[in-house]
């Protein structure tokens, strides 16, 4: 089993995170940043993954330390859960449409953190969710999975849209990427032997 669970207490955030990469898309995310709450629970929907995470933030501040917080923890939960990374796909992609917005995402699990953030939000708030926000959670995912994304968006107005469906593309890319090869399980996908 492909699982992992992280536990993550700092003076700002208290967050436990666990995670099944073979799953079925099964989520309860209570993390006190309800716009967040419905990306995550769209992430694990469509990588198929089954994703529980509880976070107490200090969101009386502002919701910054909480998502940053949740990206690492998420970020470190797939990097455990792949452990070497025998017999993956280890590359992801996806060119995908939510309603005006036009998004994709490739991803590869080679072991080198690098984000390619092309998102352009036209608005600094969703409700009451930082826009600005989406992009430290991203960055801070990458960092800990170790992993390369490129997010593009071709399309896009309504901000909600490109967010989330940069969310599921996401999620949609590395559901591709961490598949496991039947004939190349027992091999690592790299030249170097290691990820």
């Amino acid at each position: 089993m492909r699982q992992s669970e992280i536990i993550r207490k700092t003076a700002e955030t208290d967050i436990c995170l666990s995670l099944l990469l073979d799953g079925t898309g099964r989520s309860s995310v209570n993390t006190g940043v309800g716009f967040l709450d419905h990306m995550l629970t769209l992430f694990a929907k469509h990588g198929r993954f089954d994703l529980d995470v509880v976070c107490k933030g200090d969101i009386e501040v502002d919701d910054h330390h909480s998502v940053e917080d949740i990206g690492i923890c998420l970020g470190q939960a797939f990097a455990k859960a792949l452990d070497e990374g025998r017999g993956i796909a280890r590359y992801g992609d996806i060119t995908l449409p939510m309603d005006e917005a036009l998004l994709l995402a490739a991803v590869d699990l080679g072991g080198r953190s690098h984000l390619e953030y092309g998102l352009e939000i036209p608005t600094e708030k969703v409700g009451t969710f930082d826009t600005e926000l989406v992009e430290e959670f991203f960055i801070a995912f990458v960092r800990n999975a170790k992993l390369n994304l490129h997010l593009l968006q071709f399309r896009g107005k309504n901000s909600h849209h490109i967010i989330e469906g940069a969310f599921k593309a996401t999620a949609r890319a590395l559901a591709k990427a961490v598949v496991v090869q039947k004939d190349y399980a027992d091999e690592i996908p790299s030249t170097k032997g290691v990820l």
